[in-house]
C-alpha cells in the first residue's frame, strides 16, 4: 500500500497565504483516513518537511498559488507543470519545499505521484484569518483533495464528532 501524504503549506499570519493550511486543519477535523494517509500542516517548514516527507510516494500539497487568474480561482498541478509551479511561487516556503523534493530524488526516495491544488490568493497582508472569498473555498479545495484520494483508492470516512458535555468526552478522540 503506498504511502500517501497531503500537506498544506503556507503563513497562516498572511491571511489567504495560509490558504493550505487552513485546508489541512479542515480535512483533519472532518475526515478519517486510512493509516497510510498523513494529513500534515507544513506551515512555512521548508527543508525541516525532509523527515516527513521520506517515504512518501504519493503527496498532495495544497497551498497558495500568485499566478494570473483572478482571486478565488483554482489551479491544479501535476507532473511537468509542477516545474513551473516552482517557478512562480508566492513566497519562500515554496523554495524550500523544491528543496526537499530535490533532496529526496538524491536520496533515491523521489515521490512517485504528485498533484498541487493551489488557489489565487486575494489577499496577502498581516491577518490570521482567510479573506471572505477565499474562505469561502476550503470546501471546494477539500473536495478536490478527497477526489483524488478517490483516485488514488484511499478509503475516506467522516471523523466522528467530539463533544464535552455533562463532564464526559462524547465521540472518538483522533
Amino acid at each position: 500500500m503506498p504511502e500517501i501524504t497531503v500537506l498544506g503549506v503556507g503563513n497562516i499570519l498572511l491571511q489567504d497565504e495560509g490558504f493550505g493550511v487552513r485546508v489541512i486543519e479542515e480535512l483533519g477535523k472532518t475526515y478519517n483516513f486510512a493509516q497510510n494517509v498523513e494529513v500534515l500542516d507544513g506551515g512555512t517548514l521548508g527543508l525541516g518537511l525532509l523527515p516527513y516527507l521520506k517515504g512518501t510516494d504519493k503527496l498532495i500539497i495544497v497551498d497558495a498559488v500568485a499566478g494570473t487568474l483572478a482571486p478565488g480561482e483554482f489551479y491544479q498541478f501535476t507532473a511537468n507543470e509542477i516545474a513551473a509551479y516552482f517557478g512562480s511561487s508566492l513566497s519562500l516556503h515554496e523554495l524550500g519545499l523544491q528543496e526537499v523534493l530535490a533532496a529526496l530524488e538524491m536520496l533515491e526516495k523521489p515521490v512517485k505521484d504528485m498533484v498541487i491544488f493551489g488557489i489565487q490568493p486575494a489577499c496577502v497582508a498581516p491577518g490570521l484569518e482567510l479573506s471572505p472569498l477565499i474562505s469561502g473555498k476550503v470546501g471546494p479545495a477539500m473536495e478536490k483533495v478527497l477526489e483524488q484520494l478517490r483516485v488514488w483508492q484511499v478509503e475516506i470516512a467522516l471523523a466522528e464528532s467530539i463533544s464535552f458535555a455533562g463532564g464526559c468526552w462524547k465521540g472518538r478522540r483522533s
